[in-house]
């Protein structure tokens, strides 16, 4: 797992900040596609600061492919910034060629949000979308960047050259709660490209990580292949497995759950893993 650099620039950050708030005041009104994550969070509150709670927007997909606790987070920090926030559901299953999970998945999902979200704008009268994409993120096979260009999404934390730690950085000096929380992704990256999707699959892969958080495990993916599931957790958080008391309520949890074999991950959770088929 990525770690924040020690040696990280503190004045340049804050200067990068003020680029941000200044690109952010020159859209006049802005959407934000908010997700709860630090990333989203950031550029919400910036968009506040920069142009009122009265021109900014918050907007959250809630379907098929999003726990429903990343929902109400979404839904809390949105209420503690005091922004206006809506909850839509872009219905991404419906598509097929989102459920056919290809290595274009995140493009067919990212065009439909962003049309959605286009939708809200327009209806709220406001003119300007953004979403979180960061510095960090060119390091990663992200086909939803080709619907955001398509869509004229903007990038403005790219667009400011903010990377991850800079960014968890920012959050903390703000007094955001989620400064340090683990980065999220929806549940189909949970399945392998080339399998179908399914609710099923979906709703199996939410329950069995709710199981581990409420067990104080954090960061966790629970990946779902044809009836096995695949855990990764933090290195640190490896030795845990072997607890009798975990392991065994642990095996019967998943397999309450209809999975027929269940393996841990010695490599521990890492960021982008799930696109090395794509190598």
């Amino acid at each position: 797992m990525k770690k924040q650099r020690p040696d990280l620039d503190r004045a340049r950050t804050e200067e990068k900040f003020s680029v941000l708030v200044d690109t952010l005041k020159d859209l006049g009104s802005l959407v934000v596609a908010f997700s709860g994550g630090v990333d989203s969070t950031l550029l919400l509150a910036a968009g506040k600061a920069a142009l009122g709670p009265e021109r900014v927007l918050a907007a959250t997909a809630a379907s098929a492919i999003h726990s429903a606790d990343e929902t109400a987070y979404a839904a809390e920090m949105a209420g503690r910034l005091a922004v206006a926030h809506r909850i839509f559901d872009p219905r991404e299953m419906d598509l097929a060629a989102f459920r056919a999970n290809d290595r274009d998945r995140c493009y067919h999902c990212k065009r439909l949000l962003f049309r959605c979200i286009r939708e809200i704008a327009e209806q709220a009268g406001l003119t300007h979308i953004a979403h979180g994409a960061n510095r960090d993120d060119l390091e990663d096979y992200r086909p939803g960047f080709r619907a955001a260009a398509e869509e004229g999404i903007l990038s403005p934390l790219m667009t400011a050259g903010l990377g991850k730690a800079e960014i968890r950085a920012l959050a903390a000096r703000m007094g955001l709660p989620n400064c340090r929380r683990p980065a999220m992704s929806c549940l189909a990256t949970r399945i392998p490209y080339g399998e179908p999707l399914t609710e099923r699959m979906l709703r199996r892969v939410e329950a069995s990580e709710a199981y581990l958080c409420k067990r104080g495990f954090s960061g966790i993916r629970v990946r779902s292949s044809r009836g096995v599931a695949r855990i990764e957790a933090s290195v640190e958080d490896l030795p845990r497995f072997l607890d009798p008391g975990l392991r065994a309520g642990l095996v019967e949890q998943f397999r309450s759950l209809g999975f027929s074999h269940i393996s841990i991950d010695l490599e521990g959770y890492l960021p982008g893993k799930v696109n090395r088929a794509l190598d």
